[in-house]
């Protein structure tokens, strides 16, 4: 076998949100690339996660839009639904998105893709299939896999990933979801508004992350959808049963049975393949270390996106992809922040996130820190819209937000004006003096600010006596 060698300046492991990113920008800005994907390009986003489920999901809808219209004088009725094709709808869209990730796409681009894993085998060098790299920098950016629990019986038992799910045609008779994080209950609406019966298994607390009180709201209304969920219920034990339907064993007395079992209970870096031991890379239980460059133990070795634990989003990828890019190409100091970065949690309604969380607020700033609301059900669009059922609860701090939570309709569009705020330093003025189309959901942004400023117009003391005073003249 003939190994072939390739000096490059820029190897980058892993080709999903990340990796691709990261790829693009360095062979547009004039540096040697080499890709290494041995699996699907577009990784877990693409293939097994944001795509696909956002594409299911917008199928439920429809179908729930056809129960659900009596409020506005449409008759509801039950939708005939093909399981098997609104999987075929999944896959049209991940088609479509393909291209922009593709092999072809990249050659042309400048970059060279391999299309093997890669692993170290010293602290500059990698190997793929018969490739050996030596590169001035590299990019760790192999993303996570579900992970799979050591629940007794599990290796015995078929059971579904969000790997695995989206290949399924026949629609579930009875799907039981273990883990009511946002995947598990993403997919648990989805699949309770294509027909199916659902039971979610959470130890803690459903949505846990999430304000409790926009939790509450969501869970709510998966409640009046027909999804049972269990909180505080521990997975002591599975078994599949005669016929082919599984049995989970709780910590409490009664099991729960259905007809197929989705694992949904995290996420585990790949690293298992790289040997990064022979790069000189530390580790810990999240995965890779680095630090606020996004530079492991071995310095010319980066590591991105969800192989670094933390928040594990797409979006995150991309951002992490820009910040090592900085620093690689034109050795500029560059580092990584948190605190505007955004989040959103994609059941009907919605939830998102920007900021730091009320309590760290309250840790940081303590009486400075002031939580202003606004509800959805004083907004005429939302009630337009028959959507009167959300809240933003924004975290304000010398006059600037830090934070932001928001449940209800189009929560993810919505923060995204909070996260732009919070990554750029505005005051809550800001969102007073834009002015909002009339009647849209975005103007809850604004009447939030005006919730800010009311305290101190309608209700100053001082403002009244200005005002009375400027009226004698």
């Amino acid at each position: 076998m003939t190994i072939e060698t390739i000096k490059t300046d820029l190897c980058i492991l892993g080709g999903g949100s990340g990796g691709l990113s990261a790829a693009a920008g360095a062979a547009q800005m004039g540096a040697d690339v080499v890709l290494l994907e041995g699996g699907k390009m577009g990784g877990d986003c693409l293939n097994y996660g944001c795509v696909p489920s956002k594409s299911l999901i917008a199928a439920a809808k429809q179908a729930y839009a056809m129960r659900a219209g009596a409020a506005f004088g449409v008759a509801p009725v039950e939708p005939e639904i093909d399981f098997a094709a609104a999987k075929d709808h999944v896959f049209r869209v991940i088609e479509k998105i393909k291209p922009h990730d593709s092999v072809e796409r990249f050659e042309d681009l400048g970059v060279r893709v391999i299309e093997e894993f890669g692993a170290f085998t010293s602290p500059y060098e990698v190997t793929a299939g018969n490739y050996r790299i030596r590169a001035r920098r590299f990019i760790i950016a192999t993303g996570s896999s579900p992970f799979v629990p050591p629940i007794p019986g599990l290796e015995k038992t078929p059971f579904l990933t969000n790997e695995t799910i989206f290949e399924l045609r026949q629609r579930p008779d009875h799907l039981v979801i273990i883990g009511g994080g946002p995947i598990g209950i993403e997919l648990a609406q989805a699949h309770r508004r294509l027909g199916c019966r659902v039971t979610v298994i959470e130890g803690l607390k459903a949505l846990g992350r999430s304000h409790p009180a926009h939790t509450a709201i969501v869970l709510n209304q998966l409640k009046d959808e027909g999804i049972v969920i269990h909180e505080g219920m521990t997975a002591e034990r599975v078994e599949t049963l005669e016929g082919g339907a599984i049995r989970v064993h709780t910590n409490t007395e009664e099991p729960i049975e259905g007809s197929h079992l989705l694992v949904a209970v995290g996420r585990k870096p790949n690293i298992e393949t790289l040997d990064l031991a022979a790069a000189h890379i530390k580790t810990h239980r999240a995965g890779i270390i680095v630090d606020r460059s996004l530079k492991t133990a071995n310095r010319r070795v980066y590591a991105i996106g969800d192989v670094v634990g933390g928040a594990q989003f797409t979006h995150v990828a991309g951002y992490h992809a820009s910040v090592v890019l900085k620093s690689a190409l034109f050795g500029l100091p560059s580092k990584v922040r948190d605190d505007h970065i955004p989040s959103a949690t994609y059941t009907d309604p919605e939830i998102a996130e920007v900021g730091i969380s009320e309590k760290a607020a309250q840790d940081k700033f303590g009486s400075k820190a002031e939580i202003v609301t606004f509800e959805f059900g004083d907004n005429d669009r939302a009630l337009a819209e028959g959507k009167p059922i959300g809240q933003v609860r924004a975290i304000i701090v010398r006059g600037k937000p830090v934070g932001a939570s928001i449940v209800g309709a189009s929560a993810g569009e919505l923060i995204q004006t909070w996260a732009l705020a919070i990554a750029n330093g505005l005051k809550i003025n800001a969102f007073a003096s834009m002015i909002a189309p009339y009647p849209t959901i975005g103007e809850v942004s604004k009447r939030t600010a005006g919730v800010y400023f009311a305290k101190r117009l309608f209700e100053s003391d001082k403002v009244k006596k200005i005002v009375r005073l400027v009226q004698r003249f």
